[in-house]
C-alpha cells in the first residue's frame, strides 16, 4: 500500500516565530525571495516569454489541495476524494502535502501583480486535486494503509483525472509494489494523450545489490516521466533513489511551498522535484497542446542542463530540467512532427489573409528521402510476405512426404 513516509519527502515546518509564519509584507517578500535559487535553476522568467500554462489543467493526485489558499484560489478544482470512508465521519482532511506540491506547480502569488507568496512553475496553469493519499497524522491512515478496498485508488484516481480532462498528472507519492491495474490505468492515460509524471522516490541510501537504490511506482512504470532530487549544487541528492527508471531531475532541498490554512512550507523531497516538472510539463503542453507524452519526455530530457558524464546517469537521468530549453526543444520537435504528418506549416511571415484554410502538402528533400525509404520497406515487407508463403508451402510438403513414411 501506500507510504506516506517515501510519498511525502520529509517535510518539516518553520518555526511560528520566523519571518515564513509571520504576518505583514517582510513574511510575502521573504517566500518569494526563498524561491529565487528555483526560479533561476529552472529559468523560469525566460520560460514565462513563451508559456505559463493557460489552458492546462494539471491533476494532483495526492492528499487533496486547499482551493481558498491565496496563492492557489480560482486556480483548484475539487474532484473525488478516493480515500473516503479511511477517516472517522467528519474527520477534515489535512491536505498540507498535496496543496505544497499544487503552489509548485501552478501557483499565482497574491497581492500587487501576485508578486507576494508562491508563484509555481505554471502560474496560469489549473489544478484538479484527486485525493488517493491520507497524511500520517490524519486518524484513518493505518486503515487506509492495510485496507484491501484502498489497494487500487491511484489507478482509479489516474483514470478519473484523465476523464475529467486533464492535461497533466503529478504523483508525487511512491510505494514499493506495483499492481495490474496501476499499469492498465497509466496505458490508458498514455492513450489519451495525458502525460504522467511521478517522484522516484526518498529510498537513496538503501542500495539493492550494490548496483542501484529501490524502484518506486508508478514512477517505474514505463511511459512516466520519473523525477529525481538535486541538491543546492545541482547533484544528486543523498535521500533521492538512483535507478535505471530515472529520466530526469530538478531541485528538491530547501523548496519553498504553501500550505492549507495560509500557511508557507519548506521540505526536501523528490516530490517537490516532481511538482517542478510537472509544471515544465504544464509549459509545454500549454504552448504544443498537441504533443505526445514521448515527444515531451524528450522534449525535458534534450533541454536538460548540469547533464552527468556520458550524457546519463541513474542518479539524474539525462540532467536537471530547465523551463526555457525543454520548451526550445519542443518547438524543435513540434515542427519536425508537422513535417512529418503533412499538417499546415503557417509562416509567421506571411499575412494570415494569405495563409490557406485547408491542409496542405509540405514537400521537402527530406519527406521524400522518407518516401524513398517508405518505398523500400514495403519492398522488403513484401520478399518478406513471399518468403514466408514458400517456406509455408514447404513445410506442408515435408509434412505431407513425412506422414506417407509413417504410413
Amino acid at each position: 500500500m501506500l507510504s506516506r513516509g517515501r510519498a511525502v519527502a520529509a517535510l518539516f515546518t518553520v518555526s511560528l516565530s520566523t519571518a515564513f509564519l509571520s504576518a505583514g509584507p517582510a513574511w510575502a517578500d521573504d517566500v518569494r525571495g526563498g524561491q529565487q535559487p528555483v526560479i533561476r535553476t529552472l529559468q523560469l522568467p525566460q520560460a514565462w516569454r513563451v508559456s505559463k500554462g493557460a489552458g492546462v489543467t494539471v491533476a494532483v493526485l495526492d492528499s487533496g489541495v486547499d482551493p481558498r489558499h491565496r496563492d492557489l484560489v480560482g486556480s483548484v478544482r475539487v474532484g473525488r476524494d478516493f480515500t473516503e470512508g479511511a477517516n472517522p465521519a467528519g474527520t477534515r482532511p489535512r491536505r498540507l502535502h498535496g496543496t505544497y506540491m499544487a503552489s509548485l506547480i501552478a501557483g499565482h502569488g497574491h497581492g500587487d501583480q501576485g508578486k507576494r507568496g508562491i508563484i509555481g512553475v505554471a502560474p496560469e496553469a489549473d489544478v484538479l486535486s484527486v485525493r488517493v493519499i491520507l497524511e500520517d497524522e490524519e486518524p484513518g491512515f493505518r486503515e487506509f494503509n492495510s485496507a484491501e478496498r484502498f489497494e487500487d485508488v491511484v489507478a482509479r484516481g489516474i483514470r478519473y483525472a484523465v476523464d475529467e480532462g486533464a492535461d497533466v498528472i503529478n504523483m508525487s507519492i511512491s510505494k514499493e509494489l506495483a499492481t495490474r491495474e496501476e499499469r492498465a490505468a497509466i496505458r490508458y492515460a498514455i492513450a489519451k494523450g495525458v502525460v504522467l509524471v511521478a517522484a522516484a522516490g526518498n529510498e537513496g541510501d538503501r542500495k539493492i545489490s550494490g548496483d542501484y537504490a529501490p524502484y518506486s511506482y508508478p514512477a517505474a512504470f514505463p511511459g512516466v516521466v520519473s523525477v529525481g532530487a538535486t541538491d543546492r549544487r545541482l547533484r544528486r541528492a543523498t535521500f533521492s533513489n538512483w535507478n535505471s527508471s530515472v529520466l530526469v531531475a530538478a531541485p528538491g532541498v530547501d523548496i519553498m511551498g504553501a500550505g492549507p490554512g495560509g500557511q508557507y512550507w519548506v521540505g526536501r523531497g523528490t516530490s517537490q522535484a516532481t511538482a517542478l516538472v510537472s509544471g515544465v510539463v504544464a509549459l509545454i503542453r500549454a504552448k504544443f497542446p498537441q504533443m505526445s507524452p514521448p515527444l515531451v519526455a524528450r522534449a525535458l530530457a534534450a533541454g536538460a542542463v548540469d547533464r552527468p558524464p556520458g550524457g546519463y546517469d541513474t542518479g539524474t537521468g539525462f540532467g536537471v530540467v530547465n523551463a526555457a530549453r525543454a520548451l526550445a526543444e519542443a518547438g524543435k520537435l513540434a515542427r519536425h512532427t508537422d513535417t512529418a504528418t503533412g499538417a499546415q506549416v503557417q509562416d509567421p511571415a506571411v499575412p494570415a489573409a494569405r495563409r490557406r484554410t485547408g491542409p496542405i502538402k509540405v514537400v521537402t528533400r527530406d519527406e521524400r528521402r522518407v518516401a524513398v525509404y517508405a518505398a523500400i520497406a514495403a519492398t522488403a515487407a513484401a520478399g518478406a510476405l513471399g518468403s514466408l508463403a514458400v517456406i509455408f508451402i514447404l513445410v506442408r510438403r515435408v509434412r505431407r512426404e513425412s506422414g506417407a513414411q509413417d504410413a
